[in-house]
């Protein structure tokens, strides 16, 4: 099989993956109010399915290293059938504790669809892996629009409300499942397989292992910590909830609509450039989210920090490829996932409580030094790289 058809499939298993999460996303802190005893535990369903992802990072990673890419990636969509179905057995029985277990499950399945990004870059040629990356990553942009969509169409299909969201989920995974099936993507070698590589401190002294983890970790967090506190943050100021859905649609095209072109601008510019152009978007969106909370301030702000995440995720996942050898990819990759989804998981958790006790603004200023630092580490090694060439 080509590299254009595993990517092709690996593009599809992406956006199968984004409409799972963008349909937790928008149903499971909604779910998790109406279930909880204690409201204060609403958001918990989300950050149990951040909490089970970055859990099952390494073990996923591993798992691909010794038995491959296409087995793993069926065991994590059928993780994900698995949590849809105790999700969906939750809300018929009303049960919030349940409800957690299922998305930890769910959680588990996106850690190892965090893998697809990787997997392309293992199925290119070394000069085209930056666009094997980005292009898998555009499969994104469908899961965003057709997320939200499902949500809606399966809300009340079925009684209880959400029942038959979380039954469609476990088709949307049994397809990805199917997809996986028909992957080709070279195994390691036996001793590949069973080789330790340099040992991980070696490896994460490198600075181009420290900025690209750096830079992804920069690139989710910040996203996540304004993404996650913009639709409160709108409701605070007056405006409608069909204003929220527009801006976060928006966003989600800002954050895979470049996907389709990053992979060249990495090839024609260097992936340092495109960090730092990453950062210096992001620097752009947090000062047009203090200038104003209009409309168009948050739509301005929203969809130059889906741009800035795409260029710091892609451009860190590529050079992160250049830090390690065939052995080592699991062990590296998976902490990389791992650190981001912790990230992740933080932010989630911080957002919420900022925003209503900080405001929009002063929320805006804590991700400065953040984004701040990426850009210095990157401009640093970069200079260092143009001096020794």
């Amino acid at each position: 099989m080509t590299p254009q058809k595993n990517i092709t499939l690996l593009a599809a298993a992406q956006a199968l993956l984004l409409t799972n999460a963008i349909t937790l996303i928008a149903i499971n802190g909604l779910l998790g109010f109406q279930l909880a005893a204690d409201k204060r535990l609403a958001t918990l369903p989300i950050t149990a399915y951040v909490i089970g992802g970055a859990l099952a990072t390494l073990p996923a990673a591993f798992f691909m290293k010794h038995y491959g890419r296409r087995a793993g990636f069926m065991l994590g969509a059928g993780t994900g059938m698995l949590g849809a179905a105790i999700s969906a057995i939750a809300v018929y029985i009303g049960s919030f504790w349940l409800l957690c277990l299922g998305t930890v499950f769910a959680g588990i399945y996106n850690a190892f669809g965090q893998q697809y990004r990787f997997a392309a870059a293992d199925a290119a040629p070394l000069n085209w892996r930056g666009k094997a990356i980005s292009l898998t990553l555009a499969g994104g942009i469908i899961g965003g629009v057709i997320g939200p969509e499902a949500g809606k169409l399966t809300r009340s299909l079925l009684e209880p409300t959400y029942f038959a969201s979380y039954l469609a989920l476990i088709g949307f995974a049994a397809l990805s499942m199917l997809i996986a099936s028909r992957l080709r993507i070279p195994p390691l070698t036996e001793s590949e397989q069973h080789a330790a590589g340099r040992p991980f401190a070696q490896i994460a002294r490198q600075p181009a292992f420290i900025v690209a983890v750096l830079a992804a970790a920069c690139g989710f967090g910040v996203m996540n910590l304004l993404m996650t506190a913009t639709p409160l943050a709108m409701d605070i100021c007056g405006l409608p909830f069909s204003d929220t859905a527009f801006i976060l649609q928006w966003h989600v095209i800002g954050m895979f609509a470049p996907s389709f072109f990053t992979g060249d601008l990495i090839k024609r510019f260097g992936v340092l450039k495109i960090l730092i152009t990453g950062a210096a978007l992001m620097f752009v969106c947090i000062g047009v989210a203090l200038s104003g909370v209009t409309l168009m301030h948050f739509w301005w702000a929203l969809v130059l920090l889906g741009l800035g995440w795409n260029f710091l995720f892609i451009g860190g996942t590529t050079l992160l490829t250049e830090t390690y050898r065939p052995e080592e990819r699991a062990k590296v990759q998976g902490t990389n996932d791992f650190i981001v989804l912790g990230v992740q998981g933080v932010t989630s958790l911080s957002s919420g409580v900022l925003i209503t006790s900080t405001g929009w603004s002063q929320l805006n200023t804590y991700a400065l030094p953040i984004v701040a630092m990426t850009a210095l580490a990157t401009t640093l090694y970069w200079l260092r790289r143009k001096s020794a060439h």
